[in-house]
């Protein structure tokens, strides 16, 4: 099997000519399920099953991505029924690959798998809804809401700690929340241009929380103003401290990967790290001062 397989066969899943005419999907979750397979592959209580259990952990977390895209207010803002039909599939699309996980994993007597993940399903609402009204409060800074995006990306996958032994068991959290908090740095900085985004974003909150009063308020209402937005992305430098950041958390999951007592795992995980590696570059040690 190749590492491409569980992809192969979450498509099986999730390809329906009505999601596809009506509405968008989430980005797959490769990187993590590629993680996740190749350290399963070490356990060898687990190796048998790791396609199985990295395709239903693949298939919930779709299903909460796209739950996460629905947006009530694109179908109040005129978007009319077609609009409305997109956010209404996406509800059913989301509870539709949740819910395989519990047939698939019942039907291998995986009970629990079951349990496991599903007491991380309940956690990861949890988080949201914390996330959710600090959000509307206006009660985070940058490195908070990179920590919430991290568990939110992580949860799931922590979930398997307890199929893990001996090294991997104490080395698997810390592997899957650096790569996830990776993940959310490079997503940040691929949208560093929009700091006005509904929630937020990394760019936000720090200048949130290092701007003026006067800045703050024109966060919030002239969050169209694309020469405001130059300026204090020009200003506060957020482009190269996001890399700074990215650059430290690649280089701790490179230095995570090092532990590892196999030379064919870490030859297998190096190629998922690499975007990380690029995209933080070189960055002058201020940028990473600054931020503390």
């Amino acid at each position: 099997m190749t590492r491409y397989r569980v992809e192969q066969l979450a498509h099986k899943y999730m390809n329906h000519d009505m999601i596809a005419l009506h509405t968008e999907l989430p980005d797959f979750p490769d990187g993590r399920i590629r993680l996740l397979y190749a350290v399963l592959g070490q356990q060898p209580a687990a190796a048998s099953d790791k396609e199985l259990l990295s395709l239903v952990t693949s298939l919930i977390q779709v299903g909460l991505d796209t739950h996460d895209m629905v947006d009530n207010r694109s179908a109040e803002s005129g978007g009319g029924m077609p609009a409305m039909r997109s956010q209404q599939l996406k509800v059913l699309a989301g509870d539709y690959f949740s819910g395989r996980f519990y047939h698939l994993l019942s039907q291998a007597g995986h009970i629990d798998a079951i349990r496991r993940l599903s007491e991380a399903v309940s956690e990861l609402n949890r988080i949201k809804m914390t996330l959710y009204l600090k959000t509307i409060r206006r009660e985070l800074d940058p490195e908070q809401y990179v920590k919430y995006g991290t568990d939110l990306k992580s949860g799931l996958f922590l979930s398997f700690t307890g199929f893990m032994h001996g090294l991997y068991e104490r080395v698997w959290p810390e592997l899957i929340e650096r790569f996830s908090r990776c993940e959310v740095l490079l997503q940040e900085l691929r949208k560093a241009d929009n700091p006005c985004p509904p929630g937020g974003n990394w760019v936000f909150w720090h200048i949130w929380q290092e701007g003026t009063e006067e800045e703050r308020r024109q966060l919030t209402d002239r969050r169209e103003d694309i020469g405001m937005i130059r300026h204090l992305l020009d200003k506060y430098e957020v482009k190269d401290k996001l890399a700074a950041l990215l650059h430290q958390s690649a280089a701790q999951l490179q230095g995570l990967l090092g532990r590892l007592q196999s030379d064919k795992l870490t030859r297998e995980l190096q190629p998922l790290i690499e975007p990380f590696l690029a995209a933080g570059g070189t960055r002058p040690a201020a940028a990473l001062k600054e931020l503390g």
